[in-house]
């Protein structure tokens, strides 16, 4: 195994991690919100979805059904998947993995 080979399994580790510490917080700011408790700000689901845990956010949106009337999340949380794809296929090219 190389190293670049070592840095993308590196950044699929963090990425899945990140993803799931984004879903759990797209839940907790579901029950809180039917708790009438306080909230997670928005800049953190969303700075977490961007910081590679955009597919944990999408599946918040979309199993949980959480923010899904936001027209801010409606744009940024797909956009944000498609920043984690672009960073890892950039990755990819860059290191020269395969």
């Amino acid at each position: 195994m190389n190293a670049s080979f070592i840095g993308l399994l590196v950044l699929l580790a963090i990425t899945v991690v990140m993803s799931i510490v984004t879903f759990a917080l797209y839940a907790t700011d579901k029950r809180r919100a039917q708790n009438n408790q306080w909230r997670i700000k928005e800049a953190t689901l969303f700075m977490c979805g961007f910081l590679m845990g955009g597919v944990g956010a999408m599946l918040g949106m979309s199993i949980l059904r959480h923010k899904t009337k936001h027209i801010s999340f409606k744009i940024l949380v797909p956009l944000s998947v498609v920043v984690n794809i672009v960073v890892i296929v950039g990755y990819i090219f860059i290191a020269g993995v395969f």
